[in-house]
């Protein structure tokens, strides 16, 4: 095979698959392309007047966040344009900083296999990839070390996030050296992908929980906050989710075991309803790229399964998300919990005013009515919209023969509904906590003497977190 034969160039030319020579220039580099993002936010953010860590904590985390995003993009666009073996060592380029200081290296490697996957243009793409990522990590390092130093101010979020997903960049990066040492092995490949949606899961959680805007309209949003928390539509979301990432791990199989042309129609595949598949060899983890994981060649048969099932799986998964989306439209914060049913009862016996008996009497503290209106409606919408694009995407890459463009755009819809499901699903922070804060800090803005008492709210939110606070994950 001609694919195997230039990674056996690629790595005989090279003489070790992980050489730290280059780490600290990379790391300087990582650094300096993090200033730029993080130099922006924070010049926008003055002119907008943030104030207070809380608020700060927030704009880095959602500016990280963003930044995650475009890092699951770059890295989908390095494994569709085959360069993710560009450079076959790790962490540099043939034990240098960039491709330039390569080149003679480069150059050798692409003249020994002009097909293989040593070429100019992919060493460039991969370790433009491997910078973005060691820029996505400083960020991730400044806001551990900002949350544990802020740790006291009020309203912060837990340090334990923060660090947390440290340890995920960590365990990413390993998976980035895997990627490269294993030649692109399936198993870690799609790995390394689960696990960057799930860092943008883990980022979306805490922007979320810093969150001071309101659920619906600003009165009663703490109710209808409270009531989400316990909804039985919550806990279904967190069912859906389950079963997107499985979708999305049965993407990241067929896209690293190219299996994505093993059908070329739809809705049928090779011409048939039911094509030969052998799902045992499919299924079949621990293997080369391109193996059958006994020394042999994974059969067509092979891939037929993988892609199939990817199809079938996505029909069960789109089911769940219309089911969810269209409850969600219709969800209002008295539709769930369990005072309802006495509500509708005693609505009858005392003349039904459109408020639940449970909101009359007060059983909300600090919110006398609580108008029963569709709290998701605009999110059920996006849902929806995101679930067509990702459908649409997905048969593009089958009748259009997997162009670029849809590869990406379907790569970039599974970290959309991920984002937009986690955030759907994490609470955000309490209107009132949010009103004492803020006067808490204009206080402290006002006070000439700088001895005005802080306002006494819970250090910290979510892993950290002493007070009682409703269930955020």
């Amino acid at each position: 095979m001609n694919a195997a034969t230039g990674l056996q160039t690629s790595a005989s030319l090279g003489q070790q698959l992980v050489d730290l020579a280059p780490l600290i220039e990379l790391l300087l580099i990582g650094a300096g392309l993090a200033l730029l993002p993080a130099a922006a936010v924070v010049w926008r953010a003055r002119r907008q007047g943030v104030r207070g860590w809380p608020a700060w904590q927030r704009v880095l985390t959602v500016a990280t966040l963003f930044l995650t995003l475009d890092l699951v993009i770059f890295g989908a666009f390095t494994r569709l344009t085959d360069s993710g073996l560009g450079c076959p060592d790790w962490p540099g380029c043939y034990g240098e900083m960039s491709p330039f200081h390569a080149r003679a290296d480069i150059h050798a490697a692409h003249e020994a296999s002009p097909t293989g996957p040593v070429s100019p243009t992919k060493a460039w793409i991969e370790m433009v990839h491997r910078y973005l990522a060691t820029a996505v990590g400083a960020l991730i390092t400044g806001l551990m070390l900002l949350a544990w130093r802020q740790r006291d101010e009020p309203g912060a979020l837990s340090p334990w996030w923060a660090t947390l997903t440290f340890v995920w960049v960590c365990v990413q990066g390993a998976f980035g050296a895997l990627t490269v040492t294993m030649k692109l092995q399936p198993l870690i490949v799609t790995g390394h992908l689960l696990g960057a949606l799930l860092g943008v899961a883990l980022l979306t959680t805490q922007a979320r929980m810093l969150d001071p805007a309101p659920l619906g309209e600003p009165e009663g949003s703490d109710a209808r906050r409270a009531r989400w928390a316990n909804a039985g539509l919550r806990r279904a979301g967190f069912v859906v989710l389950a079963l997107l990432t499985l979708q999305v791990a049965s993407g990241a199989w067929v896209s690293t075991n190219y299996a994505v042309l093993a059908c070329a129609e739809f809705p049928t595949c090779q011409g048939q309803w039911w094509p030969a598949m052998d799902f045992e060899q499919a299924f079949r983890l621990w293997r080369p790229l391109g193996g059958d994981g006994q020394g042999g060649v994974i059969s067509m048969a092979g891939l037929t399964a993988i892609h199939m099932a990817h199809r079938m799986l996505a029909g069960v998964v789109s089911v769940a998300l219309v089911v969810f989306a269209w409850r969600l439209a219709r969800w209002r914060a008295q539709d769930d919990g369990p005072d309802r049913a006495d509500d509708r009862v005693n609505d009858r016996m005392n003349g039904s005013t459109g408020f639940s008996a449970s909101t009359r009497e007060g059983r909300m503290p600090g919110v006398t009515l609580v108008p029963p209106v569709p709290v998701w409606r605009r999110e059920a919408r996006v849902l929806a919209l995101l679930l067509l694009a990702q459908i649409a995407s997905g048969l593009s890459n089958v009748v259009l023969g997997w162009p670029l463009a849809a590869a990406l755009a379907h790569t970039f819809g599974a970290a959309l509904l991920v984002w937009w499901l986690t955030r759907l699903l994490v609470l955000p922070r309490e209107q009132a906590t949010w009103r004492l804060l803020l006067r808490g800090q204009d206080a402290r803005v006002e006070s000439d003497t700088g001895s005005h008492q802080r306002p006494q709210l819970p250090p910290h939110q979510g892993l950290h977190g002493t007070a009682s606070r409703a269930s955020v994950s």
